[in-house]
């Protein structure tokens, strides 16, 4: 412990409240933020004679100063310690990695509503169902209600200037609501109504409901309508069969289950809402060595239940794995404080409950086995890359392609590696402009210049700067970088990666700066890696071409016709319901859009359709 921190002196100063304390290094870094009922017994256990965790005897020796702060409540300790970790991300804290927002189903409040998929925040007048995990669980629930209600999905523009149906209604998958006659206000209503109890777990009030009319339309003779009643129900009983999970309990429940393997830890959390399997999701958080399991488990609650400005909402009860002592009451009076309403926290369930929690656990230590396997097989893949390039250790590595079709929309992309693989979070894509259409030389110098003519952060600094391209692309890239990365603390090396002859993977001939190029073995660990790294690029630059020419065609046709403004195009597609519908308008509907003249209107027609 550094010499000048005065434990013995210090504690005599620490009261008995709750509150929150920062321990801070010899260059004033926080490295730690806690919380305690009791300041003074808390801090008090850092500084015994005996210490059992490794982590604890780690973090004291690094310790040059300590302030505390007192609160009103355990509560306000509990909010203030999680406000302190987001912002100063401590090295020796538990860290969650999670800065998402979660996607809800958001049911409009027109007359007509809508359901669709919606992050953010709630301003919106209509009603909210989630959170879901993720976007395709979202996705998945929507395509399910499509099936079942025909309530419409489309955007609000579409549906405001529909003249005739469009292929939702046709395949049964919209009640029609756009056009007059299709669907009375009532008849929408109830389906828009079946959806909401479905939405919020009422699948037999729905089902009793569908059978009472299903046998009123039987009795009235109605037997096309008796029929579609009879499908809903059919629908509805097969989800309910694949969702159901429990007939104990109708309340929300979060199951934590915990896996801890070589350093690395995952928590997996099983969403259950109105006994039904909302989705799942592995979290591998961020934590120093030697960490106790309870507090992983204990720092996970707090921070992910405590992050409400992500929309995340709080269920009735939570499931965990691990008994985490005093802090399982504690953190289930905040949580209750700030919900509203009683959350309970129980580490030792019985009967459903724990087969829930054996299920998290299972799918925790399955997505860690997963994890630890694929970080082993990229830090092989570095290690021997390193060897083979006699490097010191990789940390970072950045990839540049170039994407276009015949010199149109060029796109850039850059990718970053790290020794975990891929971070997804650092990917960039470049629309290049100002040069000539097809000149790859010039939109890669463009890219580089754009990448680093800025000043980096040392951690970001890559140790290999790959260029998808031959001898002639990277001297070009060379030129550029040469006088950008002259004041770098450390000198990158700058890798060439051409295609074989053949354009087949494994033949690929790796080029330095120097004019040495060599090729490594189809079956390198070495290559895999400069070869995985070179598809992620490829791939990303690949999908961003593609958006920006997809986006530029569709506008194309109409910005070529004569006549034809950004207000007159923006109306066409409004009114017309997109770019495939005016295609298949005829004159007289053409004319229809406001603005639209019937010379214009058969001018258009005339040129859609050649």
């Amino acid at each position: 412990m550094p010499d000048t921190f005065d434990s013995k002196s210090f504690l005599k100063t620490v009261p008995h409240q709750p509150g929150v304390y920062r321990m801070m290094d010899a260059s004033g870094e926080i490295i730690y933020v806690g919380k305690a009922k009791d300041l003074s017994k808390r801090l008090a256990s850092y500084f015994r004679v005996q210490v059992s965790s490794e982590k604890t005897k780690a973090l004291v020796r690094n310790i040059a100063n300590v302030e505390v702060t007192v609160t009103h409540t355990e509560t306000e300790a509990l909010i203030l310690e999680h406000n302190l970790i987001k912002q100063h991300l401590p090295k020796y804290n538990v860290l969650l990695r999670d800065d998402k927002s979660y996607p809800y189903i958001y049911l409009s409040g027109h007359t007509h509503p809508r359901l669709a998929v919606h992050r953010g925040a709630k301003k919106k007048k209509g009603e909210y169902f989630g959170p879901f995990p993720d976007a395709s669980a979202v996705r998945q629930s929507l395509h399910l209600l499509q099936k079942i209600f025909p309530v419409r999905q489309c955007e609000d523009s579409v549906y405001a200037n529909r003249s005739r149906p469009c292929l939702m209604y046709q395949i049964g998958r919209c009640a029609g609501p756009c056009v007059p006659g299709l669907v009375s206000d009532e008849e929408y209503a109830e389906q828009v109504n079946f959806a909401r109890l479905f939405l919020q777990g009422k699948n037999r009030q729905v089902i009793d409901s569908l059978v009472e009319k299903m046998e009123t339309a039987s009795q009235q003779l109605q037997f096309e309508k008796a029929a579609e009643y009879r499908d809903q129900i059919q629908a509805l009983r097969r989800v309910q069969e694949q969702q159901f999970v429990s007939q104990d309990s109708d309340e929300d429940l979060d199951v934590i289950g915990f896996g801890l393997e070589n350093g690395v830890a995952c928590i997996h959390v099983l969403f259950l809402r109105q006994g039904k399997v909302l989705g799942s999701r592995s979290y591998f958080p961020k934590m120093p060595a030697e960490t106790e399991p309870a507090e992983v488990v204990s720092s996970f609650v707090s921070q992910f239940y405590l992050a409400q400005a992500e929309g995340r909402t709080i269920p009735s009860h939570i499931l965990i794995s691990d008994d985490i002592g005093d802090d399982l009451t504690w953190l289930s009076d905040t949580l209750s404080e700030i919900a509203g309403r009683r959350v309970q926290l129980q580490s030792k369930p019985r009967g459903a409950r724990a087969r829930f929690l054996k299920l998290a656990n299972t799918n925790a230590r399955t997505a860690l086995t997963s994890k630890i396997n694929h970080r082993m097989t990229i830090q092989h893949r570095y290690k021997v890359l390193q060897e083979t390039l006699g490097l010191n250790p990789v940390k970072r590595m950045e990839c540049f392609d170039i994407s276009h079709t015949m010199g149109e929309k060029t796109v850039a992309s850059c990718v970053v590696f790290n020794q975990d693989g891929p971070l997804k979070k650092e990917y960039r894509r470049y629309n290049i402009e100002g040069i000539t259409g097809g000149d790859d030389y010039a939109a890669m110098a463009q890219v580089l210049t754009r990448r680093y003519s800025k000043q980096l952060e040392p951690e970001k600094i890559p140790d290999i700067i790959v260029i998808d391209g031959g001898k002639g692309q990277l001297n070009r890239a060379w030129e550029v970088l040469k006088p950008l990365i002259a004041d770098w603390p450390i000198h990158p090396l700058i890798l060439g990666v051409a295609k074989g002859t053949s354009r087949k993977p494994g033949l690929e001939t790796l080029i330095k700066v120097s004019g040495e190029q060599f090729s490594l073995p189809a079956d390198s660990p070495a290559l895999h890696l400069i070869q995985h790294i070179r598809d992620e690029s490829h791939d990303h630059a690949i999908a961003g071409h593609r958006a920006a020419r997809g986006k530029a065609r569709k506008q194309s046709v109409l910005t070529q016709i004569e006549g034809i403004g950004p207000k007159r195009r923006q109306a066409l597609l409004k009114y017309l319901g997109g770019i495939q519908e005016l295609r298949n308008a005829s004159v007289e509907e053409i004319a229809k859009v406001p603005g639209i003249s019937r010379t214009l209107a058969e001018k258009i027609h005339s040129s859609l359709q050649g």
